[in-house]
């Protein structure tokens, strides 16, 4: 005898929703779906774990009396139209809580190695002047005037940034998928980045879908909130004023970081004229044209007006633009999507029997000849 599982049935309508999926995509796979929806028959437990899988829902939610009201882990400082963001979906809530795990894990072994606390994570105050914070953090990345302009391309630029960043001790992810799983992809309209504070292991995360320039901006808008001290999931973006004050000044500190107001105003005399002037300024800071006119008029340098036309007139493209951190060199990718400075923390750990095998396979995501490969590239020899 076949033994079924007595679930209710508004488990199976709530489970796709929350996957933002229609139970109607699933019927090929589930040919009893729409039985268990009625409540005219229970699925086996096998038939449970798959549907469990295919939904991304953990398994144990189907036991409860009724479905789970999911909270973000992390203040939520993401809103449309001024309102809050409600229902995180199954791959943002996935994406917070490895990277939870990992900055839980990091952090103790960097205290167990008696590592020091990090100065700048949480010295800043919203009283303090954003803009003047904004050039202190790009003191300590160690970046010069016009160092964008010497870089070749966005993705360069991105990648320049983020290595920066790792140097000061903060992990800096960028990915545009749930894990290493290509199927799982993240949703830009959903959020463009996070940050989780701490005083030793502090991390931020892009959303890799998003397209390169706008992840510079989302880098050091998650930068600014390890300077508050200040975990947060955003949608961070210069479109709009932001409602909540944390958002506002991160958003300033980030533009001065990027886009330096007394770098701005010299080029300005020499590229107002042009048929873009906008994309000229972007081209030689490798931020997005959007972050860029926003600048511009932020600093009077353009009206309003003229800001928004040019907005309207982009906004298609720049999401045309959108890409995941996907392609190229596996191995290379894994830089972004774990960060070489945890990385290296893990696989040194395995190396000094501080962790085992089993438990570095899990933080990293990585296992067998993988996790052997990946860390003979960042130069660190395996037993």
């Amino acid at each position: 005898m076949v033994l079924r599982v007595d679930i209710q049935p508004g488990f199976i309508l709530w489970a796709c929703e929350r996957a933002r999926l229609e139970p109607t995509d699933l019927y090929p796979r589930f040919k009893k779906l729409p039985e268990w929806e009625r409540g005219e028959s229970k699925p086996t437990m096998k038939q449970l774990e798959d549907f469990a899988n295919a939904t991304h829902t953990p398994i144990g939610y189907f036991f409860l009396p009724e479905p789970p009201k999911e909270k973000i882990p992390i203040p939520d400082l993401r809103t449309i139209r001024g309102q809050p963001i409600s229902h995180p979906s199954p791959d943002l809530l996935d994406t917070l809580y490895a990277m939870q795990r990992r900055q839980a894990w990091l952090r103790e072994d960097l205290i167990d190695c008696e590592a020091e606390s990090l100065d700048f994570a949480g010295s800043a105050r919203v009283t303090d002047d954003p803009q003047g914070v904004g050039l202190e953090m790009r003191r300590m990345v160690g970046l010069a005037d016009g160092w964008a302009a010497r870089v070749g391309t966005w993705r360069e630029a991105v990648s320049e940034l983020r290595r920066s960043i790792e140097e000061l001790g903060v992990t800096a992810v960028i990915n545009g998928v749930v894990g290493n799983n290509t199927h799982r992809k993240l949703d830009v309209d959903e959020f463009r980045g996070f940050a989780l504070s701490d005083e030793f292991a502090p991390l931020v995360f892009v959303n890799g879908a998003d397209a390169k320039s706008a992840q510079m901006f989302t880098l050091i808008h998650e930068l600014a909130h390890i300077w508050l001290g200040e975990s947060a999931l955003t949608d961070t973006g210069l479109t709009s004023q932001p409602t909540q004050q944390i958002e506002s000044w991160c958003d300033q500190a980030a533009a001065e970081f990027l886009v330096p107001a007394e770098e701005l105003r010299a080029c300005w005399r020499d590229i107002r004229h042009d048929e873009s002037p906008f994309e000229t300024i972007a081209r030689r800071f490798k931020v997005s044209p959007i972050v860029a006119g926003r600048r511009a008029m932020d600093l009077r340098l353009v009206s309003r007006e003229a800001f928004f036309r040019f907005y309207e007139e982009h906004i298609a493209q720049e999401r045309k633009q959108r890409s995941d951190s996907g392609g190229g060199d596996f191995y290379s990718n894994q830089n972004t999507r774990i960060g070489e400075l945890f990385a290296t923390q893990v696989i040194l750990a395995a190396k000094g029997g501080r962790v085992s095998f089993k438990e570095a396979y899990d933080l990293t995501g990585l296992s067998g000849g993988a996790f052997q490969e990946y860390a003979d590239r960042l130069g660190v020899t395996l037993p």
